[in-house]
């Protein structure tokens, strides 16, 4: 039988969780039709393409004529098991409902070219895929799985994520100048710019890596909660509080930090938030780790 101080928790954490997931479907919703406007109404129609996955799905589709549609799907597929693998079963999910969604858009909306202008095209094409992106990755998915691969290389090679990602991205523009022609390649470079600057003001600056400071009254729950969920490691420091709401109090405080990347973000957000509303969190960004846990597989996926 469950006292009314658990029935009210299990009441607030089902709360929480609902609308989290409901703002997270709004942004998914948001990033897929703002990405299928992006690759039909500029970058498809005019043989433009993007770095990482979805540049290789715009390559193929321009050069066999299949449906971008479907070929968005297969490229990605990879790497959403990958995913699952790697950053856990809610992301994999996510991912692939995000990855459907933009397929089937891409597949029943036939949006219309706004110009055929090389330089326009570069640039809104890029702006309104990068918007997509960046809010598929507030929604804790992603529609390009390119991050994702790299996330996996750079903790099995100890390489940085953005030397991964420029490495993929210049096999992909190589081959989009010995295909295509070098100034469609060109062009494509402005898109890729454009994608990556809007991503990072979508999702408000957030870098490769994330350090995260937590300081809690419920800090043991939270510490579990980070090697459980998450699979992360977790610094504890003792400090004293300073000043607080009634005055001076020095009261003694474990501070708890640890390192995730900015696909866990949304997660461990929701995660504090279930335990401790109140919990003060400070996040910085992490240009690159060494050593630790950050770059080895998590011990669980959920």
């Amino acid at each position: 039988m469950l006292t009314p101080y658990e029935k009210a928790k299990r009441y607030r954490i089902w709360k929480i969780q609902l609308k989290l997931n409901l703002r997270d479907a709004l942004f998914m919703l948001i990033g897929v039709f703002s990405a299928a406007f992006g690759l039909e109404g500029f970058l498809l129609k005019n043989q433009f393409i993007d770095g990482g996955a979805t540049g290789v799905s715009l390559l193929l589709s321009g050069l066999t004529g299949w449906s971008l549609s479907l070929i968005i799907i297969m490229v990605n597929l990879p790497f959403i098991f990958m995913g699952y693998y790697n950053l856990g079963k809610t992301f994999a999910i996510k991912t692939c409902l995000a990855i459907s969604a933009l397929a089937l858009a891409l597949y029943f909306f036939d949006f219309p070219i706004v110009t055929n202008d090389k330089l326009l095209v570069a640039v809104f094409g890029g702006f309104f895929l990068g918007v997509g992106v960046g809010f598929s990755v507030r929604g804790g998915a992603v529609i390009d799985g390119t991050e994702v691969l790299a996330i996996y290389l750079s903790r099995k090679l100890g390489a940085t994520i953005g030397d991964i990602v420029f490495v993929i991205n210049v096999v992909i523009f190589s081959a989009a100048a010995y295909l295509l022609s070098i100034e469609t390649a060109l062009y494509s470079m402005i898109t890729y710019l454009t994608v990556s600057r809007t991503l990072d003001f979508i999702v408000e600056g957030i870098e490769e890596y994330i350090g995260v400071t937590i300081i809690s009254s419920h800090h043991e729950e939270i510490r579990l909660m980070i090697i459980r969920e998450l699979g992360r490691g977790v610094t504890i420091y003792h400090g004293k509080g300073g000043y607080g709401k009634r005055g001076e109090r020095k009261k003694d405080l474990e501070i708890l930090y640890t390192v995730i990347t900015r696909l866990e973000l949304n997660k461990i957000n929701t995660e504090i938030e279930k335990i401790d509303p109140n919990a003060f969190v400070v996040m910085n960004s992490v240009k690159d780790t060494k050593g630790g846990m950050i770059k080895k597989r998590p011990l669980h996926n959920k």
